[in-house]
């Protein structure tokens, strides 16, 4: 799942003023303010929100990428099943538009061809459509259904768009240890409409500022499910990705993990390999 950066450090009041949705009229009064206090005596609102934004610049300019990777799903009783698949990104230079994601499964043969299109947007509804070869059909994904299962993994339909920073409101909470790191942990609320959490809380840990865990929280308010980033790897001077993603459902004792082989940038994607048309042509 793809990782966002934002603007420069230069535009970093203006960002703030995107936030207006969380925090009223009356903060963004306060914005030039805010600028020009520490970190320290920031309200939680505008620190959350700036640890998010410092995430995502730590991502800008990738372009597009592409990685095989494989999906272990496991059940409560610890047996498991594998499938392959091909994840391609293309990263959208307008920071008003989402980015677009491409998932091909290339084995088991019963889903040989199976492909996600993925279009995410900011607090309109993100635009998904599922191929299924055995149908030779396009299925679109309302945006009722994203808080369902995809293909009987952890990960929901939601899980599987961008995570633009701009999809959320965000409360800086505490700082706390994450393994043998210090992490910021940030709670998030999703700002668009039909999620299948109520709130999400992410530790972004205070060197390289990437995530390492988000707790999701389910419709209930009861935490629903727990996803850990492992094995960091940079790419060049700029880009980090994990190589291991697990998505623990803590009501039901499933899980998931998507382990990624090594990324290749600057693949020459476009935007006519993101087009629904081109789905049942894959392989």
């Amino acid at each position: 799942m793809k990782r966002r950066n934002f603007f420069s450090a230069a535009f970093a009041s203006v960002l703030r003023l995107s936030v207006v949705g969380a925090l009223g009229a009356s903060q963004l009064l306060l914005s030039p303010v805010m600028a020009a206090t520490s970190e320290e005596s920031m309200p939680d609102q505008v620190k959350g929100f700036d640890i998010a934004a410092r995430s995502d610049r730590s991502d800008r300019g990738f372009g597009d990428s592409e990685a095989e990777m494989t999906m272990v799903l496991r059940n409560a009783a610890g047996e498991e099943a594998s499938r392959s698949m091909r994840f391609t990104t293309l990263e959208i230079p307008d920071e008003s538009v989402g980015d677009k994601s491409l998932v091909l499964f290339s084995t088991p043969r019963d889903i040989e061809g199976t492909a996600l299109l993925s279009h995410a947007k900011m607090l309109d509804p993100d635009d998904q459509w599922l191929y299924l070869p055995a149908l030779k059909r396009v299925k679109r994904i309302s945006s009722r259904n994203k808080s369902g299962p995809f293909v009987g993994s952890e990960f929901a339909f939601e899980d599987f768009t961008a995570s633009e920073l701009n999809k959320f409101s965000y409360t800086y909470l505490q700082q706390e240890a994450c393994g043998e790191l210090l992490c910021d942990v940030v709670e998030r609320i999703p700002r668009y409409e039909n999620s299948g959490y109520t709130k999400q809380l992410a530790w972004v840990d205070t060197t390289d500022y990437q995530i390492r865990k988000i707790e999701f929280y389910d419709r209930r308010g009861s935490l629903l499910k727990e996803l850990k980033f492992e094995d960091y790897r940079k790419y060049g001077d700029s880009y980090w990705r994990s190589h291991r993603l697990i998505m623990r459902n803590l009501q039901t004792n499933k899980s998931t993990d998507l382990v990624y082989g090594e990324y290749t940038f600057g693949v020459g994607l476009t935007d006519n390999d993101f087009v629904k048309g081109r789905l049942a042509r894959l392989r």
